[in-house]
């Protein structure tokens, strides 16, 4: 009875470790630390199996013999440690202190089979146990050494570290493996001859406290299923301790009984541990698929409803909402922002957020070439913090770190559709301060690809009711544009009428003029010579002065006549040609002839004040007398009346090359309000029946054709001037 409980501990402790060997090495992949605490597990069970082995050996030399043989690969143990410990806090810089305790534990191995190390053994009440060798304390040492360094590694890094999931896994590494390597280093006490039992025995309980962190927080990133193998393999030993208590207990029951019921303990023992395994096996299978599944299965329930909810939601904000909402709830994380792009930008802003507050994420807007976003077009997966820890060495998985620690998050989800990055959800820590696992991956990215889906469905959806909404405002629209183009085209069709009878006109004032000018030279051919025949007529027949006057004056009246047909003529030519000489005073001089019965009869004063030097320039002769004349025109109806005044004026604008005509009226002027549009057409401030709204456009029409321009200032007090500015040169050749 004592000597078996002297073998459980180093039983228990020796079996956790083979147990979590196993699983790391099986299930942990090609992990590099998982490989290393692999290696660590099974030379520290080797360790306690020849511990075990001296407590029962059945000599010295037996027990000698295993320990010198444990001592062979025991002080691997510490550069295994030391290496492990580098790997899991990321230390790149001292890889030539794992190199040297490599090199340490070699030399000191291959002393161990001189009994240099172990030099003998020695009888306890628990056995046999191994003595120091003259070369034991460089082992001691050693592993002191690595122990503090170890603890000193360790306590920096919970300090600084700001994460409390970091935090919590650091907590549990302290207190697991410096409670491990401390009992270990207490074990040495008793290598050096103290009476008392090796502290080192009592591993399992550190290992307890090291496999709950390693199913909590998933220590090692082995995830789900090795960690459920690891506190499997827990249970298994802690059963197998059960049981030898169990038979333990039997056995010493039984030696009180007398001698004859010695056979029953066999039996007794059997039935016992058949009777028990089976429920005591299931009930704590079940407890423990309770403990691990505790709110999986609710929140897998509710993930698969919410998936069936937002595919036949249509609208986004209930989307989101419902997204974050369930994911806070089953999750049970601090935070969540969900990010979308903008169609307008391409840019990715937060739409929506939950749980608490996260200033950053409020008012993060990330760019299409922002790493993070590159980062995750790019995976196919969620992106984890603890996994670009893992590369904190690569620049790349530094800036994705940057961007996650900047909005506070720990999980960033892609939300795709159609091979495009929508969207992305980023997590918060979760309140119970576990890890994301990737069976929580698992669940999730199915999510935020149906969620990408639904919001895209809602805003199709949002499109096409807008479509719906608009279409009657958009056929009204069309309907209008139909019907103001019509009217452009009425409007279009008689300007062109007008355009046809105004040329129609021209050629039949030509033809008039024409028919007029011979008649009236043939008048004044005759009456200049009837004025010359009577004055020099004989003395003796006298003619009356009175009569030689009136001959004059008709001559006089023909010669005005004459020099209006010869105006009509001019300003009625139906050219298209613009590289005529054309004389600007003669332009301006042959429209006031044209309209000298209508500026007489409208009282106006009409001042010329024309440059007598002014040269020719190249342009339509005609079509610039057009523009004259309407101008001059307006000006008339504008100024009627006995204080009217119109200044005409021509002048050479040497510096620009251009020629000057400015007419200037002292009428009522034009309105700022209306003078952006006197140059449309069909844009007329006259009565009905009284303005085309077609001349100033015309005019406008005509000075461009020339490459001058047209314009309109006020005059003080009142008035209007028009100033048109004709190069020299002429329109292009074009």
């Amino acid at each position: 009875m004592k000597q078996l409980l002297y073998n459980l501990p180093p039983f228990l402790t020796a079996a956790m470790l083979a147990g979590m060997g196993v699983t790391a090495w099986w299930r942990g992949g090609r992990a590099r630390g998982n490989r290393i605490f692999s290696l660590f597990c099974f030379f520290g069970s080797l360790l306690y199996v020849d511990i075990l082995i001296a407590f029962n050996a059945p000599s010295p030399r037996v027990a000698l013999i295993t320990s010198r043989s444990a001592h062979l690969l025991h002080p691997f143990i510490i550069p295994l440690l030391i290496h492990f410990f580098h790997i899991f806090l990321n230390i790149e810089r001292r890889r030539w202190l794992v190199r040297l305790a490599y090199a340490y534990a070699a030399v000191t191995s291959a002393c161990a089979p001189a009994g240099l190390t172990i030099a003998t053994v020695r009888r306890f009440d628990f056995g046999y146990f191994g003595q120091a060798g003259p070369l034991f304390f460089l082992t001691a040492g050693a592993a002191g050494a690595a122990t503090m360094y170890i603890v000193i590694l360790v306590y920096r890094a919970m300090a600084a570290e700001k994460n409390a999931i970091q935090k919590n896994k650091l907590k549990y590494v302290f207190i697991g493996f410096g409670t491990l390597t401390l009992l270990t280093s207490l074990t040495s006490l008793t290598v050096w001859g103290l009476p008392i039992y090796p502290a080192g025995t009592f591993g399992f309980i550190p290992l307890l406290v090291l496999a709950a962190g390693i199913f909590r927080y998933d220590l090692l990133d082995m995830g789900w299923l090795i960690r459920k193998g690891i506190l499997y393999a827990t249970l298994t030993v802690l059963l197998t301790a059960v049981y030898l208590l169990i038979a333990v207990a039997l056995q010493a029951f039984f030696k009180e009984l007398r001698p004859g019921f010695g056979y029953l303990f066999p039996l007794a023992v059997v039935a016992l541990i058949v009777s028990l395994s089976g429920p005591l096996k299931s009930g704590l299978q079940e407890r423990v698929e309770r403990i691990l599944t505790k709110g999986r299965y609710d929140y897998r329930q509710t993930l698969r409803h919410v998936s069936q909810t937002i595919a036949t939601v249509m609208d986004k904000p209930t989307i989101t909402q419902l997204l974050q909402e369930t994911i806070i709830d089953a999750m049970q994380v601090k935070n969540c922002a969900l990010f979308q792009v903008d169609p307008k930008d391409g840019r990715y802003r937060t739409v929506a957020l939950a749980g608490e507050p996260v200033p950053a994420a409020r008012a993060a807007v990330l760019e299409a070439d922002a790493r993070l976003i590159r980062y995750l077009g790019r995976v196919e997966r969620a992106v984890m913090k603890k996994k670009l820890l893992e590369a904190a060495s690569d620049d790349e998985a530094t800036q994705v770190l940057t961007h996650l620690s900047w909005l506070e998050g720990e999980v960033a989800l892609p939300m795709r559709f159609k091979g495009q990055l929508k969207g992305f959800l980023v997590m918060g820590e979760k309140r119970s301060g576990e890890t994301f696992s990737s069976e929580d991956m698992d669940l999730l990215e199915p999510l935020c690809h149906q969620g990408a889906v639904a919001i895209e469905n809602a805003h199709a959806y949002q499109a096409l009711r807008e479509l719906n909404r608009t279409l009657e405002a958009r056929v009204a629209a069309r309907t209008y544009d139909l019907q103001a183009a019509l009217e452009e085209k009425e409007r279009s069709q008689e300007q062109l009428i007008r355009s046809e009878s105004l040329a129609a006109i021209g050629m039949l004032v030509a033809g008039v003029a024409h028919e007029l000018n011979n008649p009236l030279t043939s008048v004044t051919s005759l009456l200049q010579s009837a004025v010359e025949e009577l004055r020099s007529g004989s003395p003796e027949c006298p003619v009356e002065p009175e009569l030689i006057d009136d001959l004059r004056f008709a001559d006089k009246e023909l010669a005005r006549a004459r020099g209006i047909v010869a105006s009509l003529l001019g300003l009625s030519r139906q050219t298209q040609t613009y590289t005529e000489a054309v004389d600007l005073n003669l332009v301006v001089r042959d429209t006031l002839r044209v309209l000298h019965n209508q500026s007489k009869h409208a009282a106006v004063q009409i001042v010329e004040a024309l440059d007598a030097g002014l040269p020719a320039i190249r342009g339509n002769f005609a079509n610039l007398g057009q523009v004259v004349l309407n101008i001059i025109q307006n000006a008339i109806q504008a100024a009627e009346g006995p204080q009217g005044r119109i200044v005409l004026t021509t002048a050479l604008d040497a510096d620009r090359r251009q020629v000057v005509f400015r007419c200037e009226d002292n009428g009522p002027g034009i309105a700022e309000t209306v003078r952006p549009h006197v140059f449309k057409p069909f844009f007329t401030t006259k009565p009905v029946g009284q303005g085309t709204g077609l001349g100033l456009y015309i005019c406008h029409q005509i000075v461009q054709k020339h490459n001058g321009t047209i314009a309109l200032d006020s005059v003080r007090p009142h008035g209007m001037a028009v100033t048109i500015r004709l190069p020299l040169d002429g329109p292009s050749p074009e």
